[in-house]
């Protein structure tokens, strides 16, 4: 298919430069070549509207899909600090036992050094009295 030949030329009574447009094309066959030329634009605009629209579509795809991974690290994260509190209480709480209980057993430990003083001094104190009122 032939186009349109623009030819160029200096008239010189004028001294400016006119525009000689030459067509090469039968009208008809210029008003389908427009037509064409306006189909292959219309073609262009709406598959890159498609892609635009495909390319939203993945990017939102992608957003919920790193909002649900980060959803699920922090929920992952605050299950490990929780556990990690848990069992700094726990190991607290044990301390904790630990420590009454070697202080239980310290204690028992003198007042069972001391049951044979105690004997001796309420023996003594009972000899007192018993002399006291004889």
């Amino acid at each position: 298919m032939e186009r349109a030949v623009a030819l160029f030329s200096q008239t010189p009574n004028m001294g400016s430069w006119y525009h000689q447009l030459e067509i090469r094309m039968p009208r008809p066959e210029v008003l389908e070549a427009i037509k064409e030329a306006e189909s292959e634009a219309d073609s262009r605009v709406e598959a890159a509207q498609n892609e635009a629209e495909e390319i939203i579509s993945e990017a939102e795809s992608e957003a919920e899909e790193l909002v649900s991974t980060a959803e699920s690290e922090a929920r992952a994260h605050r299950e490990e600090r929780l556990e990690s509190a848990r069992e700094e209480i726990e190991a607290e709480r044990e301390s904790i036992i630990e420590t009454g209980r070697e202080e239980r057993d310290e204690l028992v430990e003198r007042a069972e050094s001391r049951i044979d003083e105690a004997v001796e001094l309420a023996l003594e104190r009972f000899t007192e009295a018993v002399h006291a009122q004889t």
